[in-house]
């Protein structure tokens, strides 16, 4: 399982680098990047993504809880990564209300929602996939020895966090 999740994780690497190539090349051939209109709310999202750093790393813990048998850490740990994940979502959605551009606006609006669009996919995937172990801890499948699917949700949940430093730094950093 962790190895199919490393090859996923691979594969969706790939789109995003495709993402940040095709954000590079726009950037690189309009002499105004981003155009004079954009506003971003870089402070919001500098609070959203302290949000997903702080669900990331309470992820080590977490898994290390799972391993110890120890359910309660382990439900404190992973409601903490999920409210993070849901307060970053949160943001992501102000930061999208507050814009004044969309998808169809221009290349730049285009870029910036397909790139924060399929991220914040991830999220939500990620959120999911984190309530569902959460009600999953109850299971005696946790009080084993194999935790290969708590490692491979772990793997995805970092993943979706330094991808969005890929693209915080991108989009709100980069000007």
């Amino acid at each position: 399982m962790v190895l199919g999740t490393v090859i996923f994780l691979a594969s969706e690497l790939m789109f995003f680098s495709a993402l940040f190539a095709t954000y590079f090349d726009l950037k690189a051939y309009n002499k105004v990047w981003p155009p004079a209109y954009v506003h971003l709310d870089q402070g919001g999202m500098a609070i959203g993504t302290f949000m997903l750093f702080v669900a990331s790393a309470v992820m080590f813990p977490f898994v290390r809880a799972v391993r110890a048998r120890n359910v309660r850490a382990a439900h404190g740990w992973l409601f903490t990564s999920i409210v993070g994940g849901v307060g970053f979502m949160a943001f992501e959605l102000h930061g999208w209300a507050k814009q004044g551009f969309g998808i169809a606006t221009d290349a730049y609006g285009s870029i910036y929602m397909t790139m924060t669009g399929f991220h914040f996919l991830h999220v939500v995937a990620g959120v999911i996939m984190l309530g569902m172990l959460y009600f999953g801890l109850r299971s005696p499948a946790f009080l084993s020895d194999e935790h290969s699917g708590v490692q491979a949700i772990s793997y995805y949940w970092h993943f979706v966090f330094v991808v969005w430093i890929g693209v915080y730094a991108t989009l709100f950093l980069v000007r």
